[in-house]
């Protein structure tokens, strides 16, 4: 059952968030699709993050992983392989393509291959420009006295 959302009393308090709904209705759409592979979001940190998929059966070069601005795209195919004869096959091998949406500063450090886990470091860098900072709120009179002082000087 899907249920729409009214985002009006949320965009009368928020400035610069205009992709915000189009990021809620995709994962909405998202929640019908295939989960395959299974992974993890993990937050090592303030900062630090980390994405582990369960990738069985494939190996680090059937697997590429491409960072776009705010995307993390992770894709992987098997190569063609002679034809086996399966009595049971319960490791699903199939081809998958995983986006996940990054927020701002998200950067994608490492990727690595082990135990047949597919992990990626990521890190929130915030630009010192960006980073919040206090601005002092000057007042009537001594603002007034420091103009003065410098004047006689």
């Amino acid at each position: 059952m899907r249920t729409s959302f009214d985002f009006a009393p949320l965009w009368r308090s928020t400035i610069g968030f205009d992709h915000l709904a189009d990021l809620v209705d995709s994962t909405l759409r998202q929640a019908t699709e295939d989960n395959y592979p299974p992974y993890n979001i993990e937050r090592s940190g303030e900062d630090h993050y980390r994405i582990s998929l369960a990738v069985a059966g494939f190996g680090a070069n059937d697997i590429t992983v491409t960072a776009e601005q705010n995307a993390l795209t992770i894709e992987g195919k098997k190569p063609e392989t002679a034809a086996r004869e399966y009595l049971y096959q319960g490791i699903a091998a199939r081809p998958f393509r995983r986006v996940f949406n990054l927020a701002d500063y998200v950067q994608v450090k490492q990727a690595s291959f082990q135990d047949g886990l597919l992990i990626i470091d990521l890190v929130r860098e915030v630009p010192e420009a960006m980073k919040p900072r206090r601005i002092p709120i000057a007042g009537g009179a001594p603002a007034a006295s420091q103009i003065e002082q410098k004047k006689a000087a």
